[in-house]
């Protein structure tokens, strides 16, 4: 009974072993299967792009671009903005909206005026000591 008792533990082990694999192994392959299935639509828009009346549409559609010789309007909704307009880049959240950061080619030329003027060396003033009060004995007054 001891015997079979250690072979039942012993084999319950493995096989919870083994299903916890096979679990992990299923989950993997599902997981293949759906970026296989990610892959083949990106290839699909990949293709599409490659087509020329795909990307006329995208830039009409997105941008608001008329071919040559056409005529576009924008419907103007009741807040002043386009109706059906892409929509705009987001703002940052942070109340930053003022002070943008300048971009690459604004620091570069920043740098290029910077040396051609060198910096002024500033003189040090030396420190001077604040003279104390000259305190003087008053005349007694007797009455």
């Amino acid at each position: 009974m001891l015997v079979l008792g250690a072979l039942i533990v012993s084999y319950a082990q493995s096989l919870r072993v083994w299903f916890d694999q096979h679990q992990q192994v299923s989950a993997l392959q599902q997981e293949i299967r759906d970026r296989e299935k990610r892959v083949g639509e990106l290839n699909d828009e990949i293709a599409r792009w490659d087509d020329d009346a795909y990307v006329k549409a995208q830039a009409r559609q997105r941008l608001g671009w008329v071919m040559p010789g056409e005529v576009g309007y924008r419907v103007i909704g009741a807040d002043g903005k386009p109706v059906g307009a892409p929509p705009e880049p987001s703002t940052p959240s942070d109340g930053a909206t003022d002070t943008q950061k300048p971009t690459w080619y604004t620091k570069l030329w920043g740098s290029v005026e910077g040396a051609g003027k060198p910096p002024v060396a500033a003189t040090p003033t030396p420190a001077k000591p604040t003279p104390k009060p000259i305190i003087t004995p008053s005349p007694k007054v007797t009455r």
